[in-house]
């Protein structure tokens, strides 16, 4: 028998080993390139010498960030947060704002701020989706110009290449490839950690950076000079937001494990190593990439290699964190319906969306052929890095106080502290729209017109419905009056209001004025939590004459499965399935008016309705059993 505590301690190392490559690939791979913009990067905008004073103060700026916004901030605080053991910027805005909340009060209205905000955060993610496999790789292969430098031309069509290649294999899964994720990444922080040590041994007194008063130093020195440099230092923590995103995945514990004993250690090391370096030799060749130069020339390619994978791992994390926050949109309402297919049957988390996949491919590969070096992408990465990190806190300080009950001084100070940092890494950075920064602040306002923009006209059609439909009882009674044909077998309409009849159900006894002898009217609820509990999924109630109200509540983190429901309504006596039933389904024609909303809104809906997976294919009903009635609703 295997002791309790011992197999508690296995598993929470393998957990911690397999977040290595999940939720700090990003953040393993910055040493990459973020000392060197920091010190102005390739092309030089802003750069500083590297004179003792400015090395060590850069230095010791990326420590007290790195310990403040990670190690404090994401994990002592952000990770308390925690919705049913998942995290993310929506299981954030979930905890934020309440489900219920009355409208046109002071408390909607701030709330609907913090939505706003937090469907910003989460477009941000999805340009950090885009740029990180960019940035990533691009500086990766770059260690050619070290490693080989007769290869230099080379750099941009194996950049290219390897990201074709990435996207390629997604509809795959990446059950057996993120099995590796974990060593690979583990050998990379060891090498970079180890190479971090023979820089540091080169010039030893670089450990002062360790004394916050250099980076204080420094900025007081350069003062709005330094901004630049901030916008360099921030990117040392690209990647921090995946701390909290990956929670479930994996847990509070492992991750934490995993940062003090593996990953924080490194990353200081190696840091300080290519400032040492950079000290030792503050040569142009040195400053072109550190971190290469740090390594030995025999370890030169293989680091490049090393890196590449790591690179690769980092774009994988993102990637995956992409489909799945796709797949929380769309249950919460704020995506249109999209194919989203599970590449495994054992691991509900493993997902696929081809129309996102797609989407970051073209993007990713875009930025690659459009900026041509990691040095000019710099600018477009830390901004969306920033911005997010910033909303984040404004909802955690909503969380502290709603949920937490903090005082408001504590609010202030922690959540202030926290505020002040990142606003000043975003200043820095909107000073680099022209250079790229402009890139993630488009994707961001595209796809928060398009939230936005969904989300409202779903309401609105939601209302046209409301217009059109007949109050179930109304039915019932009109039922119990007779008139109407009933024939054998069952029906099941979807409906997106618990209290009404369907439009389709209407349609089919207006024109072919018949109505099975079982009639399910379904209607599937998103509920703002990851997951619902089975005893919690269904409500079946029988409303007489033969008509039953079915409700099944999906977390945001699930996916509905309507024959899965039809099979459970038998407990609640309700005898149905799949392949003995027809389904209903309404189709909307959308026709765009000045009515309700712009009508250029309006335009766009109609288009992202028309873009949208049908219901038949996203709530796996058989094909053969599924009847569609079109309707036109003018918005």
């Amino acid at each position: 028998m295997s002791n309790p505590s011992e197999s508690t301690s296995r598993r929470k190392a393998l957990l911690a080993l397999g977040a290595l490559g999940v939720v700090y690939g990003d953040i393993g791979t910055s040493p990459l390139y973020a000392l060197r913009e920091a010190l102005g990067g390739q092309a030089g905008h802003g750069a500083v010498a590297p004179s003792p004073e400015n090395v060590i103060g850069i230095l010791s700026l990326i420590i007290w960030v790195l310990l403040a916004l990670i190690t404090v901030k994401y994990i002592s605080v952000v990770m308390r947060a925690d919705n049913d053991g998942e995290g993310g910027m929506l299981a954030l805005l979930a905890l934020a704002v309440p489900q219920t909340t009355k409208v046109g009060t002071a408390v909607s209205r701030r709330h609907f701020v913090l939505v706003v905000l937090a469907l910003l955060g989460t477009s941000f993610l999805f340009g950090e989706g885009i740029i990180t496999p960019a940035i990533s790789v691009l500086s990766a292969v770059e260690g050619l110009k070290v490693a080989a430098p007769a290869l230099e031309g080379a750099i941009v069509p194996i950049t290219v290449v390897i990201l074709l290649g990435l996207f390629s294999i997604q509809h795959r899964g990446t059950g057996r490839v993120g099995a590796m994720f974990g060593p690979i990444t583990l050998v990379w922080f060891i090498s970079i950690g180890v190479l971090g040590v023979r820089g540091i041994l080169l010039h030893p007194g670089v450990l002062a950076a360790f004394n916050p008063w250099h980076a204080l130093e420094f900025l007081k020195h350069h003062g709005v000079a330094s901004a630049y440099t901030l916008g360099g230092v921030c990117l040392v923590i690209t990647g921090g937001e995946a701390l909290y995103a990956d929670m479930g995945h994996f847990g509070r514990n492992p991750i934490r494990l995993a940062w003090f004993a593996v990953v924080l250690p490194a990353l200081l090391l190696n840091y300080l190593g290519q400032g040492a370096l950079v000290l030792s030799d503050p040569s142009a060749d040195t400053l072109i990439s550190p971190l290469h130069q740090l390594a030995p020339e025999w370890f030169k390619m293989p680091l490049v290699i090393l890196g590449a994978m790591a690179a690769v791992i980092a774009s994988q994390a993102l990637i995956s964190g992409a489909f799945s926050l796709a797949m929380q949109a769309v249950q919460m309402g704020y995506l249109p319906r999209l194919a989203i297919k599970h590449t495994s049957e054992s691991e509900h988390g493993q997902i696929y969306v081809p129309q996102v996949n797609r989407a970051i491919m073209v993007g990713s590969i875009g930025l690659v052929l459009v900026f041509q070096t990691s040095s000019n992408l710099a600018a477009a990465y830390g901004i969306a890095v920033c911005l997010t990190m910033s909303i984040t806190t404004i909802l955690l300080s909503q969380i502290a106080r709603q949920l937490w009950h903090w005082r408001l001084w504590q609010v202030l100070l922690v959540c202030g502290m926290f505020m002040l940092i990142e606003l000043s890494f975003v200043g820095a950075n909107l000073m680099k729209i022209a250079q790229g920064g402009w890139v993630p602040l488009g994707i961001g306002a595209v796809l928060l017109l398009t939230m936005l923009t969904w989300k409202r006209g779903r309401a609105v059609l939601a209302d046209k419905f409301a217009e059109l439909s007949l109050p179930v009882d109304q039915l019932i009674g009109s039922l119990q009056r007779g008139g109407v044909t009933r024939v054998r077998g069952t029906a099941v309409y979807l409906s997106t209001s618990v209290g009404f009849t369907p439009p389709a159900m209407l349609h089919n006894l207006k024109h072919n004025q018949v109505l099975h002898q079982v009639t399910i009217i379904l209607t599937i609820q998103a509920i703002r939590t990851p997951r619902v509990h089975e005893e919690e999924r269904l409500e079946v109630v029988e409303l007489g004459m033969g008509v039953w109200r079915v409700v099944a509540r999906y977390g945001f983190m699930e996916q509905p499965d309507v024959p899965a429901v039809l099979l459970a309504c038998a407990a609640h006596g309700l005898s149905a399935s799949a392949d003995k039933v027809s389904f209903f389904l309404g189709r909307e024609t959308i026709i765009p008016t000045r009515r309700n909303i712009p009508l250029w809104q309006a335009k766009y809906f109609a288009l992202l309705a028309r873009g949208s997976q049908s219901a038949m294919e996203f709530f796996k009903l058989p094909p053969n059993k599924v009847i569609e009635l079109g309707t036109q609703i003018e918005m």
